[in-house]
């Protein structure tokens, strides 16, 4: 009976927790468009600031306005990009056919993972360990989505971390019918740390080192991007999770980012082989 008692107990603790991260995740999601203006902001503030500097004549040769103008040009750019991912997911989001789920094994998206940031993580001397799920493990999602959605994950953590390192690994639920994939960062910077208030209002500041810190800001934020990936998993029928973890060292905690993803059934993998 004590055992049962346990036992209980042990699951009603793990649905607690499994609630208020829900419940986390929905609160960060419920701010979209809040998130979305504060996102749009920084690269908006660039191009008007930069634009107010020609306006008022306070370029000291035309040098230095062709190489405002310039500047103005990449900050549309980054403003364009945003604009479009955004666009994307809201589309995807209402069912269209941007996200074709099928068959395919998980092994092949870390191929194309470890390709898209080893250099990365190399280049700013971090340690990246892939653990390669077993050749068999399929899963049910859009390829290029999902490869999207981790490689995002991942060079974002890599760009913000001060130090430490980021490990992959896959678990499958206890049921069976769901991958989960493990992006362990470990590092003592907290890269999802978001401001309270968003939409607070930032002013314009047309000196030009002000613009050139505008221009220098990551877009989309570490955040924007955590919002676009659950969006993304959630049209492939997955999810995302920020979970507690036990750290190996106390200098650098340990954030576990949780992507989960339907498995194929044997079933779904049968018909998605070409016939001979």
């Amino acid at each position: 009976m004590s055992e049962e008692l346990e036992t209980l107990k042990a699951e009603l603790e793990r649905t607690k927790l499994a609630y208020q991260m829900a419940a986390q995740m929905g609160l960060f999601k419920s701010g979209f468009l809040a998130r979305t203006s504060h996102e749009l902001r920084s690269p908006l503030n660039s191009l008007l600031g930069l634009h107010q500097l020609i306006l008022a004549d306070l370029c000291e040769s035309p040098e230095e306005e062709r190489e405002f103008v310039e500047q103005a040009h990449k900050a549309a750019l980054k403003l364009i990009k945003l604009l479009d991912d955004i666009i994307y997911v809201s589309k995807a989001e209402q069912g269209s056919k941007y996200i074709t789920n099928h068959p395919f094994p998980l092994s092949e998206v870390f191929n194309e993972l470890k390709r898209l940031t080893h250099l990365h993580a190399a280049n700013r001397s971090y340690d990246l360990n892939i653990t390669y799920p077993e050749p068999e493990l399929y899963i049910n999602a859009d390829l290029k989505r999902f490869a999207q959605v981790l490689v995002s994950l991942v060079d974002t953590a890599i760009a913000y971390m001060e130090e430490g390192a980021i490990a992959i690994t896959v678990r499958t639920s206890p049921q069976g019918d769901i991958a989960l994939v493990w992006i362990d960062i470990e590092s003592c910077q907290e890269i999802w740390q978001e401001p309270i208030d968003l939409l607070k209002k930032q002013p314009l500041d047309v000196d030009p080192k002000a613009v050139q810190s505008l221009l220098q800001t990551p877009v989309p934020s570490p955040g924007m991007n955590l919002l676009l990936s659950q969006c993304l998993l959630e049209t492939m029928g997955g999810g995302l999770e920020i979970l507690q973890a036990p750290s190996p060292r106390e200098e650098n905690p340990l954030t576990r980012v949780q992507c989960s993803i339907p498995l194929a059934s044997a079933q779904m993998i049968e018909e998605a082989q070409p016939i001979d």
